[in-house]
């Protein structure tokens, strides 16, 4: 009997996780992202990113996502959300990719401490605000009355080609050429 009660109790418990993310999450890019994953039935852990982690040396910004991919393993995903076009019509950039400097140097530290086996990565969520721009981004994922695309920049890879965009934000970014050859659809990182 206590074992049936047991089950019963575990099967609730399950469907209720099902139903909420495990990360409370108000960044509309990050709940389309977790989304995603959860369609494409992409193993993944939502990582709390309200506290840093101390380090012995240093304090760390959280990854958003620990991510099992069937193609490269472990991926320690920050997600940035951009729109996209950006910008006034005709005026904006349409491949925003800047990151702050903290944002890299702290994947790229959290690489180390995971050590082999995992790789982290920028995915960069963008909303398509002009669905002129839809065939561009390759195939839309619709979520909540939005439409978005992802495409992941290796972060050792981004770090190297990266350029300071703003000092007094410390922010970085790479030429648009770079992002073109760098970026790669998150369902090529997933083969989903």
């Amino acid at each position: 009997m206590p074992g049936a009660a047991l089950k019963s109790a575990g099967r609730r418990a399950h469907s209720k996780r099902e139903d909420d993310a495990m990360v409370k999450r108000t960044n509309h890019y990050d709940v389309a992202f977790e989304e995603y994953l959860r369609g494409t039935c992409t193993p993944y852990v939502a990582v709390d990113e309200q506290r840093r982690a101390k380090l012995v040396d240093a304090s760390l910004k959280s990854m958003d996502f620990i991510v099992t991919s069937r193609r490269f393993q472990n991926l320690l995903v920050d997600v940035k959300g951009r729109r996209f076009p950006s910008g006034c019509e005709g005026a904006g950039h349409k491949w925003e990719n800047w990151a702050t400097e903290d944002d890299i140097d702290s994947l790229l530290r959290w690489q180390q401490v995971f050590g082999h086996g995992f790789r982290s990565v920028l995915v960069f969520a963008y909303e398509i605000v002009d669905p002129r721009f839809a065939r561009e981004l390759g195939r839309p994922f619709a979520h909540r009355g939005r439409l978005y695309s992802f495409f992941g920049v290796w972060a050792d890879q981004y770090h190297t080609a990266m350029h300071p965009r703003s000092a007094s934000w410390e922010t970085v970014s790479l030429p648009s050429r770079n992002y073109r050859d760098l970026r790669i659809p998150v369902s090529e990182l997933l083969e989903c």
